[in-house]
């Protein structure tokens, strides 16, 4: 017999643990219910996955789940957010309900990791599967890292390797198709970088797209040096620069404070860049300069 609505809704939200501080009421209810701290701020973000836009048939269903929510949280991330808690939205035509549990068990897994809870959501039918996550973090009140904030002279400090979930969509080695699939949120360092970073954004249009959101918001410029951009094996620059997807953090910190946040940023085990400069002059110079980033609308012509 097949499961019902809410049948489906109970045998998701099993997969998750049950809700504590400082979810009051999680799944169940008409709302959930969330006790903020004082002296906090709450961020909010969301974002979706559809079927055939944002992933393939041969993505497996735990990697479905992780990445819906993975992308939400390096949001949170980019912010010097707390993640606290999230709602989903799940939309799939029939011969996805098989499938549920491997998506639940992909989100649940990340969500327990990062500290995040499931606050409830909704299911609905549709001709294709796509997942609205909205996810909720904090901050402590002032101190969320914005895009607006970088100041000429700033350094420009970059996580990871760049360019390798690009790559991962037309080459089949596994590091480059787990970067594709199942990113990794970069919580800690926006954490550790809220204090010290002036702005900071995650990259999931390009390098290049993204940073270019920074300057015009802080109405400042920037240098990039290309050789330094570090590379995932098997990656081009061109993919680091313009492929997206990454969701490695870019940090705009000052230069008296760069080398120390580097030092601690390897002690989580993560390596930080250093990649360019913020400039007075307003636009980004180097060969990136004419590069273009993700873009849903753009024409492919």
């Amino acid at each position: 017999m097949k499961r019902g609505e809410f049948g489906l809704i109970n045998d998701f939200v099993k997969a998750f643990a049950r809700p504590r501080a400082p979810l009051v009421l999680g799944p169940g209810d008409d709302c959930a219910l969330l006790r903020a701290k004082p002296g906090e701020e709450l961020v909010l973000t969301v974002d979706a996955l559809v079927e055939g836009v944002h992933f393939t048939k041969r993505f497996t269903p735990e990697e479905i789940g992780h990445k819906a929510l993975a992308v939400n949280l390096s949001d949170l991330a980019a912010m010097g957010a707390r993640p606290v808690a999230f709602l989903v939205a799940i939309a799939m035509p029939e011969r996805w309900l098989a499938k549920l549990p491997g998506i639940a068990r992909g989100m649940s897994r990340l969500a327990e990791r990062c500290g995040c809870q499931l606050a409830g959501g909704n299911m609905s039918r549709a001709r294709e599967l796509s997942i609205t996550v909205t996810a909720l973090g904090a901050v402590p009140a002032g101190r969320a890292l914005r895009r607006d904030g970088a100041r000429p002279g700033d350094r420009l400090l970059v996580s990871g390797a760049l360019g390798g979930a690009a790559a991962g969509l037309r080459k089949s080695a596994s590091h480059l198709r787990a970067r594709q699939r199942t990113p990794e949120p970069r919580v800690a360092l926006g954490l550790l970088a809220r204090d010290v970073a002036h702005a900071a954004i995650d990259i999931s249009d390009g390098l290049a797209q993204d940073l270019r959101h920074v300057l015009q918001a802080s109405k400042v410029g920037a240098l990039l040096v290309d050789d330094a951009i570090p590379l995932e094996r098997g990656a081009t620059l061109a993919n680091a620069l313009s492929g997206g997807e990454d969701y490695e953090l870019l940090l705009a910190v000052p230069p008296k404070r760069a080398a120390a946040l580097i030092q601690a940023s390897r002690r989580l085990g993560l390596p930080l860049t250093d990649i360019g400069w913020v400039t007075r002059r307003v636009g980004l110079s180097g060969t990136s300069q004419a590069v273009a980033g993700h873009d849903h609308f753009r024409s492919r012509n």
